[in-house]
């Protein structure tokens, strides 16, 4: 199964670029930026990527966001994850990026935009195409959102969505219904998080208030029957990110993760990594997890593989050359 879960061409649909930082990235901005107080040692680093609990995770991600500085550091971050992605058979991912965090840490947008661009360039180069999803942090509020949409209508090339994240607890979808309407209108998608810490009435708000296209996580769905219903007639798919959500304790385990149910229950599911070195995670680890805890076959875990295809925003002719690719492998087990 590892051997297939690899030969598999695989799409990720949700990683945020900051918390796909691996050890080589982070010790090369560290050693960049020694003022930042991140370990230049190699073993120094190692350990303290180790994931103790939540509040841990926030101190090494926030560590790592405080060296993003300009583009060279940007360019560096995007460059990390194509290789991780390339090694992983992994050809096309969307990836989150957080515009206002980096805003209101000092970088000019030109800057990070100009990052992003020659990051994607050279990810083309290694075999991985790119494309972004510029995020809401919720928890920071309308400015937060009006910043957001603001750089999101400058439209940089790779652009194909637009979301919402941070804490859900508290922080209500209608608020940025307009903010959403408004990127709609500008020809993006609409993929916000929804129903990862909190109940199935903010994936429903997703859904209605924020015509949500994709939704991020989206686990509690399986605690409302008309919500499943809801999402497999509409074939609205989720971005279902395991591993994470075991480390953030919204599941026991793997084998514990409604991720079963929701298959069972004709739902789109997606796997993907979410932050996969804070939590220790990637792409293929994910399959095979999933894969072992549930007992998949080999095809249904080459469904999960064409579900991210299909769920994603590439065009057509590269979903159709994607699934032939997946095809080919599985008539070769």
């Amino acid at each position: 199964m590892r051997s297939f879960i690899h030969a598999l061409p695989k799409v990720e649909l949700h990683v945020h670029l900051v918390g796909s930082a691996g050890i080589d990235t982070v010790l090369e901005l560290a050693r960049r930026h020694p003022e930042a107080g991140v370990p230049t040692d190699r073993a120094e680093l190692e350990r303290f990527y180790i994931f103790r609990d939540f509040d841990h995770f926030l101190k090494v991600y926030w560590a790592v966001q405080s060296m993003l500085e300009d583009r060279r550091d940007i360019h560096t971050l995007v460059v990390g994850l194509a290789r991780s992605l390339a090694a992983q058979n992994a050809p096309y991912a969307e990836v989150t990026v957080t515009p206002y965090n980096h805003l209101t840490d000092g970088m000019p947008v030109d800057e990070l935009l100009a990052g992003l661009a020659t990051g994607r360039a050279e990810a083309a180069a290694l075999g991985v195409e790119l494309a972004w999803c510029f995020d809401i942090p919720g928890e920071k509020g309308l400015v937060a959102a009006r910043e957001t949409l603001a750089v999101a209508l400058q439209r940089p090339d790779g652009l194909v969505s637009f979301g919402l994240a941070g804490p859900e607890e508290g922080v209500g979808r209608t608020q940025f219904a307009p903010f959403f309407d408004a990127a709609v209108e500008a020809g993006l998608h609409s993929v916000p998080h929804a129903g990862e810490t909190t109940g199935p009435e903010t994936v429903w708000s997703a859904v209605k208030d924020l015509k949500a296209e994709r939704i991020g996580h989206g686990t509690s769905c399986v605690r409302d029957p008309a919500l499943l219903e809801h999402l497999a007639l509409k074939g609205i798919p989720l971005e279902v990110c395991p591993t994470s959500n075991v480390r953030t304790r919204q599941v026991a385990s793997i084998e514990a993760h409604p991720v079963r149910q929701m298959l069972d229950s004709g739902l789109v599911v997606t796997l993907n990594t979410d932050d996969p070195p804070f939590f220790g995670a990637t792409l293929e680890g994910e399959y095979l997890a999933v894969a072992s805890a549930v007992d998949l076959t080999h095809a249904e875990v080459a469904r999960l593989a064409e579900n991210a295809v299909l769920a994603s925003f590439l065009p057509n002719s590269r979903k159709t050359q994607l699934l032939d690719e997946i095809a080919g492998v599985l008539a070769a087990v």
